[in-house]
């Protein structure tokens, strides 16, 4: 491993001998709507309309190893970066958008374990504040290898 830098940009390899799994067959994709990046997404699309909704950070796909099956199947998606992405208010505003006006049923926050990235887990905590329903919020954090290091309601 190399140090140095912001946790988040820090240079890391994670050289390993390869999971031996069943690798056989190919999976189905999950994706069930686009677009998926939440400055294109609309919380007017019907396809919201009451739904259980995934908020990731780009980068929790690329970790997770089955991102689609374990993250993904029976939700609708939304991606972002709270590092990179500008004027995340708007984030803000589409999420109360989709709690009250779309009326989903759940909001799960996928976030990768470094610090930039719990600015997207504060984005729905801001939006949950502003809303008046009270839509279950849950906060995942995802380590850099891929495993669960926290799954919280809110």
């Amino acid at each position: 491993m190399t140090f140095g830098g912001c946790p988040g940009s820090r240079q890391m390899n994670f050289d390993k001998a390869p999971v031996a799994g069943n690798e056989s067959g190919k999976r189905s994709s999950q994706l069930r709507q686009w677009p998926v990046q939440l400055h294109l997404v609309s919380p007017q699309a019907p396809y919201f309309e009451k739904a259980d909704v995934l908020l990731s950070a780009d980068c929790v796909a690329f970790a997770v190893g089955d991102f689609h099956k374990d993250f993904l199947k029976g939700k609708r998606l939304a991606i972002a970066c709270p590092k990179l992405d500008s004027n995340q208010d708007i984030y803000v505003e589409k999420l109360v958008s989709l709690m009250e006006d779309a009326k989903i049923n759940t909001l799960t926050v996928a976030i990768m374990q470094v610090p930039c990235c719990s600015g997207l887990a504060h984005v729905a905590k801001t939006a949950l504040e502003r809303t008046s329903r009270k839509v279950p919020v849950k906060i995942v954090v995802v380590s850099l290898e891929g495993e669960i290091l926290a799954d919280e309601w809110l």
